[in-house]
């Protein structure tokens, strides 16, 4: 919600001081500075119950901030008696640590609570509705997985034109490599020296990782940022980092492109479960057609979206159409073979750059069907 009254800072109400330690705590997680205050206040009015000093209210503006304004209210159980006669509103939780009594429910009702949460218990859901306020939630990024259905399919250079033909069409871009045997998309964008975190740096990272820290962590290349892997041993990223880095990649907005390994394993199931629509490149050989339906299958036990991007024509009479039917998967497009990319790729240019030729059209094509549903809606 950009824009949102209060600065983005969320409302505590409440006069429980073990309550309000654990929500200033949860804020703190979340990166947020809250107001707090021990009761509404009327219009127009000075509120007496305000706290004093540094981040629970204080003078200057910021302390003006009340229930009309805040993006979002935390209502201690304490205070929801108190708060009963406010004017309904949207984002008001009601938070508590016991909640046994029947009648917080209809206490809930009556203040228009959206939701009651429990301590401990809903803490990460509590910090993630916060941290929503600060970063500004609007509509997630389009994110599209690319994974070969064989060995040489050319799925990273696909992954790597759609990221940089988004970008130059004015897309916040971030490109993201889940392939640690790949040989980095870095190398492939000609940034491999460029300063930013890389995987290695985000294995360690558990429950939600701040989506604008995220991005300006990452190298800038193109006008994309990328998140690769670095020249070192590491292989391996755990499931539950893969989960929090690409949940904080989509929270951006714009466009996230994942170039994905061809095998399907938990740390990459967790990445599949967040995509909108994946993309198996199959070259035009027949051997190529048959290690696809192996990787088909695989990945559409977790992935709710997937289509059939065929590179080069098929022999013996199959056309792209007939492939994407063997694949039991729709078509999303031919790619025919651009003569001399692999040799300006390995004189540092990355693919998709020149406009003109095979690949970028099919990337711009891509990008402007798959976009359209999306462009003119409010974020």
């Amino acid at each position: 919600m950009p824009g949102a009254p209060g600065g983005g800072r969320p409302l505590i109400i409440t006069e429980d001081p073990l309550l309000l330690d654990d929500l200033l705590r949860l804020c703190a997680a979340a990166g947020a500075e809250p107001h707090v205050r021990h009761t509404v206040s009327e219009p127009g009015a000075p509120d007496p119950g305000a706290a004093e000093g540094g981040s629970e209210g204080g003078a200057g503006p910021g302390a003006r901030v009340g229930w009309d304004s805040a993006p979002l209210v935390l209502v201690g159980d304490d205070a929801a008696r108190r708060v009963r006669g406010a004017p309904r509103r949207d984002g008001v939780l009601l938070v508590g640590r016991g909640l046994d009594d029947p009648a917080i429910w209809q206490l809930a009702v009556e203040i228009g609570a959206a939701e009651v949460l429990r301590l401990p218990d809903a803490e990460n859901r509590l910090v993630d509705r916060i941290a929503d306020v600060v970063e500004g939630a609007g509509r997630p990024a389009l994110a599209v997985g690319v994974i070969g259905g064989s060995g040489g399919a050319g799925a990273s250079t696909l992954a790597c034109a759609l990221a940089l033909r988004a970008a130059r069409a004015g897309e916040r871009t971030i490109l993201i490599d889940g392939d640690p045997l790949g040989g980095g998309m870095d190398v492939l964008l000609g940034g491999e020296g460029a300063q930013g975190l890389r995987w290695p740096d985000f294995a360690g990272s558990r429950g939600r990782v701040g989506a604008g820290a995220l991005e300006e962590s990452l190298p800038e290349l193109h006008a994309l940022r990328v998140l690769s892997w670095d020249r070192g041993d590491r292989v391996v990223v755990p499931p539950a980092a893969m989960r929090s880095v690409v949940a904080a990649a989509r929270r951006r907005g714009g466009v996230v492109v994942v170039d994905l390994p061809r095998r399907v394993d938990e740390a990459v199931a967790e990445v599949l479960a967040q995509l909108d629509l994946v993309l198996i490149v199959v070259p035009g050989e027949l051997r190529a057609v048959a290690a696809a339906g192996r990787v088909a299958a695989g990945v559409r036990m977790v992935a709710r979206d997937v289509r059939v991007v065929v590179r080069g024509r098929c022999p013996g009479g199959l056309d792209a159409e007939a492939v994407a039917g063997l694949l039991g998967a729709p078509l999303a497009g031919e790619v025919p073979v651009e003569v001399g990319l692999p040799g300006r790729v390995a004189e540092g240019e990355p693919p998709g750059a020149q406009g003109r030729g095979a690949l970028a059209r099919f990337c711009d094509g891509f990008w402007q069907r798959a976009l359209m549903p999306v462009q003119g809606v409010p974020a």
